[in-house]
């Protein structure tokens, strides 16, 4: 039975170590966050961290992150006290459906913890891995540059929001 750290909370979890994480997020642990897409990794919609970096909880298995925390987007902030991130998604209407944006924000966030100040580019170029089929990608482009413009890594709030989280 495998052991996860999710978004700060360690807990043992039912599944196979074969799993893959998003079916333990969503049906063991009822963070709904992460979102089935493709099952393929190709859309990016279960985009979660793993020790800082993005990874497609579609095609990672639990079995290979004992001891690595992971972070949901549930673990960045809540609908009532969103995190900076988040807020600056809010602020840009950068959802339509919704369906792909916590993936969208997740990769943001692994995007900002490695580089706080990213150009153009390297904005694109991170979060191209990811889809939006309601074609809102320059809203959500625009979110990031607004997050990369006031916040400075964790002294800013990139840190998970649940308290003992170490992403």
């Amino acid at each position: 039975m495998p052991t996860l750290t999710v978004n700060g909370r360690t807990q043992a979890v039912a599944a196979e170590p074969e799993t893959p994480l998003l079916y333990v997020l969503r049906d063991e642990l009822g963070l709904n966050g992460a979102k089935f897409g493709c099952g393929l990794g190709q859309c990016g919609a279960c985009t979660v961290e793993v020790e800082g970096r993005a990874v497609l909880s579609c095609l990672t298995p639990v079995g290979v992150l004992e001891g690595r925390p992971v972070t949901t987007v549930e673990g960045l902030g809540s609908p009532e006290n969103p995190g900076p991130l988040q807020a600056a998604f809010i602020a840009e209407n950068a959802a339509q459906c919704g369906y792909c944006i916590a993936g969208m924000v997740m990769r943001a966030h692994a995007l900002l913890r490695a580089n706080p100040h990213p150009d153009e580019a390297e904005i694109r170029a991170a979060m191209r891995l990811n889809l939006c089929r309601c074609g809102t990608h320059m809203r959500i482009l625009a979110a990031v540059r607004r997050a990369a413009g006031r916040e400075a890594g964790r002294e800013a709030g990139l840190a998970p929001a649940t308290a003992g989280a170490t992403p």
